[in-house]
């Protein structure tokens, strides 16, 4: 009768793995900042430092769920080792604390700030294909356009008010034609601003030429002295006794 061999296991022996922020990333980042060399630096960084703040804030998005869409997680990542590389000069070695602490507390709070940030956003934002909304919900937000606020619109009027007032002085001391027909063209043009299709300098000078039949020469002339009267005006008492009658 032959005896079975008793069969022993042996015990896996079991390899503990490092931890992706430990002594070595603690020792790397006193490194860093004991260095003035910027190429040894970003040798240390690239190597040793940003691989573990990216195991950190992997780690944190997904354990706080602070990111469930794939192109967000990525960004919000990149957002955050970007962050963490910004404040790694700020880390006080002297104070006792392990860089992991440091690191892990400034990234969670970095994190919250980013979701709170996000979650008013989209509290902000309503989609236009919501079932939720009627066709004249939709319409309304199609042809939505943002009103001034009354303060906005009376301060504005005034300004203008003030505008036609100085420029009904400056006319009042022209005496030159030419000059003359300059002024009249430039009330007109502010009168019809809004119904403009351009507002740039070239096309300003146009309408003028267009509206007072002087040439550029002569607009431009008429222009320089209208020009030293505005200047004089606001100089004098003239334009603070304008601007007091209007208020």
């Amino acid at each position: 009768m032959k005896l079975k061999k008793k069969t022993v296991k042996k015990a896996k022996k079991t390899t503990k793995k490092k931890p992706y922020f430990g002594k070595e990333a603690h020792a790397a980042v006193v490194d860093y900042q004991l260095t003035d060399l910027r190429e040894e630096k970003n040798k240390i960084y690239a190597s040793k430092i940003r691989p573990s703040f990216e195991k950190l804030t992997e780690n944190l998005i997904f354990i706080h769920g602070f990111s469930k869409d794939k192109e967000h997680f990525q960004v919000l990542k990149a957002d955050c080792v970007s962050f963490l590389f910004q404040i790694l000069e700020k880390f006080d070695v002297s104070k006792g604390s392990k860089a992991f602490s440091y690191f892990n507390v400034c990234a969670k709070n970095f994190l919250i700030i980013q979701s709170k940030k996000r979650a008013k956003r989209k509290g902000r934002i309503i989609s236009i294909d919501d079932e939720c909304l009627s066709n004249r919900d939709k319409s309304s937000i199609e042809n939505f356009q943002t009103l001034n606020s009354q303060e906005t619109e009376l301060i504005k009027a005034e300004d203008t008010k003030i505008l036609f007032e100085m420029l009904a002085k400056i006319k009042g001391k022209l005496t030159n034609a030419n000059e003359i027909k300059c002024c009249d063209a430039i009330i007109s043009v502010f009168q019809k601003i809004n119904d403009l299709d351009y507002l740039n300098k070239r096309a300003v000078f146009v309408y003028l030429r267009e509206i007072s039949g002087l040439n550029a020469k002569q607009l431009s002339v008429a222009m320089s002295n209208i020009r030293r009267h505005y200047k004089d005006i606001k100089k004098s008492n003239d334009f603070f006794i304008l601007f007091s009658d209007s208020e």
